[in-house]
């Protein structure tokens, strides 16, 4: 299957800023939806964002609209997840997940079973 590979989270303090990547070994990346999901311990995974394979529209989960921003760079296969403002409520395992098909005209994104490709999760800890 695809391998997704997440980077750049760590510890921030609240408030502060971090920058997640998600490299791709796709060579067809270009004509898929990506979403960015996070879990904390004991809770539900969490829809965060999602960016459509035309890379013009994203979405994002109520507790972070406002605050992240999703992007993708289809020349690198890597979609990026801008954090900013960050707060202890953020902290979760932060995981990168692709669509299980191409060219989906699905215009609202939240459900994990839209995506068929998962990375291993990279952690975000942010403390008050």
């Amino acid at each position: 299957q695809v391998q997704l590979i997440e980077s750049g989270g760590g510890l921030v303090q609240a408030g502060g800023s971090l920058r997640l990547s998600c490299a791709a070994s796709d060579r067809t990346f270009s004509r898929y939806t990506m979403g960015w999901f996070r879990q904390a311990p004991g809770k539900e995974r969490e829809f965060v964002a999602a960016i459509h394979w035309s890379g013009g529209t994203t979405y994002y989960g109520d507790s972070v609209k406002g605050r992240f921003t999703m992007s993708r760079d289809n020349a690198k296969n890597t979609v990026y997840l801008q954090m900013n403002s960050l707060k202890s409520e953020d902290t979760a395992v932060y995981y990168c997940a692709k669509a299980r098909i191409a060219f989906s005209t699905t215009q609202t994104i939240s459900a994990a079973s839209f995506f068929g490709s998962w990375g291993q999760g990279t952690q975000v800890t942010v403390s008050s």
